[in-house]
């Protein structure tokens, strides 16, 4: 009786509201945050406007052939639910479902998209396309549609023709609603000849063939296809790594654990096969679970492999998404050695010039070439998942970190270019990055803005990445110092950070209005974040989560006045008007099934 008298208890203290009732003025970070979260909305609706009709398809051709585009489509709004998740604008949430309902729409009637899946293509491009879908779980997980959608386009690759579960292989590097495409056509590639001209040749020996631009040759480009089909099209390729998210989407909708054994499964595949390969990735497996099966024995030359298009952050992201994925449904550390193999390998292999340390990016039969300097995301990504010292390390030995402090802000296609001065700020080096990366997000904000005020291309000149490069909102300062952890890799993986934030008054997810919070301090079984009410009238309660997907636990926290122990995946801050204060919470990782349910006092 005693015990059970203690435990009731404990739960009740666990439930109480920590309290941050001291004034103080809010820090300029804080006000960028409010700044940027509010600014946003108004941004995305004059986006909104200039590039779509009334009914939300996107204004632009009547026909568009090939196999890609849709990704594009989905891309333009690839961050809208994140917005949402992250506490903007209530209104982002039904809009950003039905634009994707929109484009899903408008690239059925083009013919590229087959029962509200693309038909096929790769999955760097699937990746892009369905980061956006990702992200409606943790918007709103219990809108009926997307659930079903969610389950949907996993069994396209958990059962199917897309499925060897013999050889544990994906069964072509292009792949879809309509199964796996062995064989390529001129109509499927017609919108990318000339942009794939500017790369290398896919394989050096295609007959009558020595030069790229024969992509735009009618003559020369059937012996490129004819070559592709022959080599690249029965073969798994790393690329497909990035299904794991499809699955893992399904799993946090469900809990069903085929999901969790089918990404186990083909990670734990692939990392034989880089065993077998003396520790590289090999870029094809054949129809019978072979290296080099297709490719005359060679472990390289694959569908966006080591050569072509793009070489070495092809196989970084896409083992690095497998990896995480397959940890965060597991909590097995192991599945890290995936990544960690292929970015140690390439860094034996690097050399130094001019004092630079330079990485290859390609291999083919000369042998690694393409040498340049290495990219921080990855690494960051891998010490983040791992928080092993090595990888610390690591990162600081392959990159140049030094360079990156007050290094000015830079965007890609997606929000994932600024690891590196986040991370030199984690460790005390870079006290200025909280407020340079939001101006920087502003100031990208606000540059984009201006190309949509004076766009006058009509619509059939648009290219298919028009609208992209338009898109004003900006994430990655937010997601970064809000909750704690790297912006997802943009071709295709899902959010791994350590905190997330609801609004029980609004009984939704994001964190409230007038709210702002600064992780700066991580570890392996901590984190500290600052928590501000910039209101000087109103109180604010939020309920913090640990992880995005409620996967971490939290064990204690500190509020500098007292400690109290957690035990739990969340807890609820009240902050009286106006106050600040830190929170040093301990936390285990991975000790929880992720999920997409929220939090009992929000729905």
């Amino acid at each position: 009786m005693k015990i059970l008298l203690v435990t009731a208890l404990l739960g009740t203290l666990a439930a109480q509201p920590v309290v941050i009732d001291t004034p103080k003025p809010a820090p300029e970070w804080a006000l960028w945050q409010r700044q940027l979260l509010k600014e946003y909305w108004p941004a995305s609706q004059e986006f909104v406007k200039r590039y779509t009709r009334p009914d939300g398809t996107l204004i632009w051709r009547k026909e568009w052939p090939g196999m890609d585009g849709s990704d594009d489509g989905y891309e333009s709004f690839y961050n809208f639910p994140l917005y949402h998740a992250l506490g903007g604008d209530a209104r982002m949430d039904p809009l950003a479902r039905h634009l994707w309902d929109k484009v899903t729409e408008l690239f059925t009637k083009y013919g590229t998209v087959h029962k509200e899946f693309d038909s096929y293509y790769d999955w760097m491009h699937h990746g892009e396309s369905y980061v956006n879908f990702y992200f409606f779980g943790l918007s709103n997980p219990y809108e009926p549609r997307m659930r079903k959608r969610a389950l949907d386009f996993a069994k396209l690759y958990t059962e199917g023709p897309n499925w060897d579960p013999v050889h544990k292989r994906i069964t072509s590097p292009i792949n879809g609603s309509k199964g796996p495409r062995f064989v390529n056509t001129a109509e499927d590639w017609v919108t990318h000849r000339d942009v794939l001209s500017h790369y290398p040749l896919p394989f050096n020996d295609i007959p009558n063939v020595t030069e790229s631009m024969a992509w735009e040759d009618d003559k020369r480009f059937p012996s490129i296809l004819e070559s592709m089909n022959k080599r690249m099209m029965r073969a798994d390729v790393p690329l497909n790594l990035a299904a794991t998210s499809l699955i893992a989407n399904a799993y946090m909708y469900t809990g069903d654990e085929k999901y969790k054994t089918w990404i186990t499964e083909y990670v734990e595949a692939w990392m034989r096969r880089v065993k077998e390969n003396n520790g590289i990735i090999p870029d094809n497996i054949g129809p019978n679970g072979k290296i080099g099966e297709t490719m005359d024995g060679k472990w390289y030359g694959g569908y966006y492999g080591w050569r072509w298009p793009h070489g070495l952050f092809n196989q970084l992201e896409a083992t690095m998404i497998g990896g995480a994925n397959a940890l965060l449904l597991t909590g097995q550390a192991k599945f890290l050695d995936l990544p960690r193999s292929q970015q140690t390998y390439i860094a034996n292999v690097a050399k130094s010039e001019n004092g630079k340390l330079l990485v290859p990016n390609r291999h083919a039969e000369q042998g690694w070439y393409d040498w340049r300097p290495a990219e921080p995301q990855y690494p960051v990504n891998l010490w983040y998942m791992s928080f092993d010292n090595a990888d610390r390390g690591f990162l600081h030995k392959l990159v140049d970190m030094p360079a990156l402090t007050n290094a000015p802000y830079r965007k890609a296609k997606g929000d994932d270019k600024n690891e590196g001065p986040w991370m030199l700020f984690l460790e005390g080096k870079n006290p200025s990055w909280p407020v340079d990366v939001l101006k920087g997000n502003y100031a990208e904000c606000l540059r984009r803005l201006a190309k949509i005020r004076t766009d006058k291309m009509p619509p059939e000149e648009m290219n298919v990445h028009h609208w992209q490069e338009r898109n004003p909102i900006v994430l990655e300062g937010l997601v970064q110092q809000m909750m704690g952890g790297p912006n997802h890799i943009y071709h295709g993986g899902l959010l791994h950070v350590r905190l997330r934030y609801f609004d029980p008054a609004r009984k939704r997810a994001g964190i409230p209005e007038d709210v702002g919070a600064l992780v700066d301090q991580i570890s392996e079984t901590s984190v500290r974040v600052t928590l501000v009410n910039t209101s000087s009238t109103e109180t604010r309660e939020t309920i913090l989560q640990a992880g995005a997907f409620g996967e971490h636990q939290f064990l204690s926290v500190d509020d500098g006045k007292s400690k109290r122990d957690l035990n739990g995946k969340h807890m609820t801050v009240r902050l009286t008007p106006g106050a600040v204060g830190t929170l040093n919470i301990s936390m285990k990782r991975y000790a929880n099934k992720p999920s997409y349910e929220w939090p009992a006092g929000v729905r």
